[in-house]
């Protein structure tokens, strides 16, 4: 059986494009989710919630807020399904979003 982690990940949209972004490790933003840090104690939520207020102020990105998501195999999901839509895209049409793309292929909304 995987080992699943629970944590929480830092979403924003980039100002340059209204591309929606997460937090990564490094301390860039990065568009999959799995690229994403996730803070699995307190001190590094505050940590995120820090630099995202830097980077909000910096004019990077807008409308930061953390999200409960768990990671397993190495892939992080979002466990609820606001989040699950920012990740993945439209859940009208399958064929559209990073849902199509088939990066985030394990947590797509039909096996969700």
């Amino acid at each position: 059986m995987s080992e699943i982690e629970k944590g929480q990940v830092m979403t924003a949209n980039r100002l340059r494009d209204g591309e929606v972004v997460f937090l990564t490790r490094s301390g860039v933003w990065n568009e999959r989710i799995d690229e994403a840090v996730l803070a699995l104690e307190p001190q590094a939520t505050a940590a995120l919630e820090a630099r995202a207020a830097a980077d909000v102020k910096a004019t990077l990105v807008t409308g930061t807020y953390l999200f409960d998501a768990e990671r397993v195999d190495g892939k992080i999901r979002a466990l609820h399904m606001r989040e699950r839509i920012r990740t993945l895209g439209p859940t009208v049409r399958l064929d559209l979003g990073k849902q199509a793309e088939g990066t985030s292929g394990a947590f797509a909304f039909k096996e969700a």
